[in-house]
């Protein structure tokens, strides 16, 4: 994340971090021009605290952000499954916090963040973390209710994605392809991704596209393949009986038509 607001444009003196490990902080610090500082040095600095730990890990953290956070500093955090009212219980009465779901694609700035405000967090303050985020991605709200489907979905997604590729070059090894050319499968799940979401949000089109699915495809072509689309839904088992195919038209379809 820091690398992402320092590509915003946010200068390095404007930024402070804290990182428990010292060989990782004086690495970072060297890396990204960044002073690393403790976390009471860095909550009663910071307009606007992030908590990014592992889940097990927020208790002492809290324990050291309490008595040094001052009570407009703004505390987003970015920790997995941890609700607002637990921030809210441990850290200075009426301290505003907001809590955000990224996912690992924010290390190439592609990030999909979902935030959700706390019991003080004001309209003006979601706007600051969504300017903020949005340094490194796409950032939508949602009610905190939905932050766990959040979690599973767009947090833990881009493991399933990880996953998926691997097993893509497995298969290209298995069928002999080169190691030259065993990549080809990453622009395609680029492209696979830009043609979704121009299929959901058709204002993200790239300037000077246009077009809709399937738009260069003849109509023969898109007739033939829905009724082979069609017969095969007509093939698949049915629930009541597994064993049995049905094969030709539905009855109830027949009778809607005529």
């Amino acid at each position: 994340m820091l690398a992402g607001l320092l590509g915003a444009g946010h200068a390095p003196g404007e930024l402070v971090f804290t990182e428990r490990h010292p060989e990782r902080a004086q690495e970072l610090s060297a890396r990204l021009k960044v002073a690393a500082v403790d976390v009471p040095t860095a909550a009663a600095t910071a307009d606007v605290v992030v908590v990014a730990v592992k889940p097990q890990d927020i208790d002492p953290v809290l324990v050291e952000l309490g008595p040094a956070l001052r009570p407009e500093t703004l505390v987003v955090s970015l920790c997995a499954g941890l609700p607002t009212a637990l921030y809210e219980a441990a850290l200075p009465e009426g301290t505003p916090v907001v809590r955000v779901m990224p996912n690992t694609p924010m290390v190439v700035g592609e990030a999909m963040s979902a935030i959700s405000p706390g019991t003080h967090a004001t309209d003006e303050q979601l706007g600051v973390v969504e300017k903020l985020l949005g340094s490194v991605g796409r950032v939508v709200r949602v009610p905190e209710s939905q932050q766990d489907a959040v979690t599973a979905l767009s947090g833990s997604g881009p493991a399933y994605f990880f996953f998926l590729v691997e097993a893509m070059i497995d298969a290209g090894i298995l069928l002999g392809l080169p190691r030259a050319v065993n990549w080809l499968h990453f622009p395609m799940v680029l492209g696979v991704f830009l043609v979704s979401l121009r299929r959901i949000d058709p204002g993200a089109r790239p300037a000077g596209r246009r077009g809709s699915p399937g738009a260069g495809e003849p109509r023969r072509a898109r007739h033939a393949r829905r009724r082979r689309r069609d017969a095969d839904a007509r093939r698949r088992p049915t629930t009541a009986n597994p064993g049995r195919h049905v094969h030709g038209p539905d009855p109830g379809a027949r009778r809607a038509q005529t």
